[in-house]
C-alpha cells in the first residue's frame, strides 16, 4: 500500500502574523443519518472517539473528533490509517439505520492558522462574527474562505482549522499567506 499524500505535502508559512500549517493526512467520515437516534449517535461517537457535538460546534481530542456539518450529518475525524476499520464498524451497527458512512479523507485538505493575530486572519476571509463574545473554542462554522467552500472551528484559543476540498488546497493556502502578510495586522480583536 502506498503512503498518503496530502495535497500540499505538509506545506507551512511562518513568515507572517500566524503560522500557517498544512495538517495531514487525517482520517475524515462524512455520516449522514438520524442524528437524534441513539443507535446513531453511539456509533459515531465509537468511531470518533467523543461526544456528538451540539448544533455548531466541535469536539476534537487530538487527531479524532466529531464536527456538526447539518442538521442529518457530522464529520467524523480520525487518525489515516483507522479510517477503513471506522467505516466498517460503523456500517455494521448501522446496518439497519438509514444512513451513509463514506471516507472523504483523501477528498480535504486540512490547516492550521496560529497565533495571537489568528482571528484577524481568519475575520479578512470568512464572514463569520470571530470576536471573541460571538465565536469562542469549540464552536464550528461551514461558510466560504474567500471564494471557496470551507469549515472551520478552534480547537483552542489563537488557533483555527480549517478544512476544505483538496482540489482548493493551494488557493486557500495562498489566500491565508496573503491575509497573514508581515504588517497586516489591522488590531480589531
Amino acid at each position: 500500500m502506498s503512503e498518503p499524500v496530502t495535497a500540499l505535502r505538509g506545506a507551512t508559512d511562518a513568515a507572517g502574523i500566524v503560522q500557517i500549517r498544512e495538517i495531514g493526512p487525517r482520517g475524515m467520515i462524512t455520516l449522514r443519518g438520524d442524528l437524534s437516534d441513539k443507535t446513531t449517535i453511539k456509533a459515531a461517537v465509537a468511531a470518533g472517539g467523543v461526544n456528538v457535538p451540539e448544533v455548531r460546534h466541535c469536539n476534537t481530542e487530538g487527531e479524532s473528533g466529531i464536527a456538526w456539518m447539518s442538521p442529518d450529518e457530522v464529520l467524523i475525524m480520525c487518525p489515516y490509517a483507522e479510517v477503513h476499520a471506522r467505516i466498517a464498524d460503523l456500517r455494521t451497527k448501522l446496518a439497519k439505520q438509514h444512513s451513509m458512512a463514506v471516507n472523504v479523507s483523501d477528498a480535504r485538505a486540512l490547516f492550521s492558522v496560529t497565533g495571537p493575530h489568528a482571528r484577524e486572519v481568519m475575520a479578512k476571509l470568512s464572514p463569520v462574527d470571530l470576536h471573541v463574545d460571538a465565536f469562542t473554542p469549540g464552536m464550528f462554522r461551514r461558510t466560504r474562505l474567500a471564494q471557496v467552500p470551507a469549515a472551520f472551528w478552534m480547537p483552542q484559543e489563537q488557533t483555527f482549522n480549517i478544512v476544505c476540498f483538496r482540489s482548493v488546497a493551494v488557493y486557500v493556502y495562498d489566500v491565508l499567506k496573503v491575509a497573514a502578510q508581515p504588517g497586516s495586522e489591522v488590531g480589531h480583536f
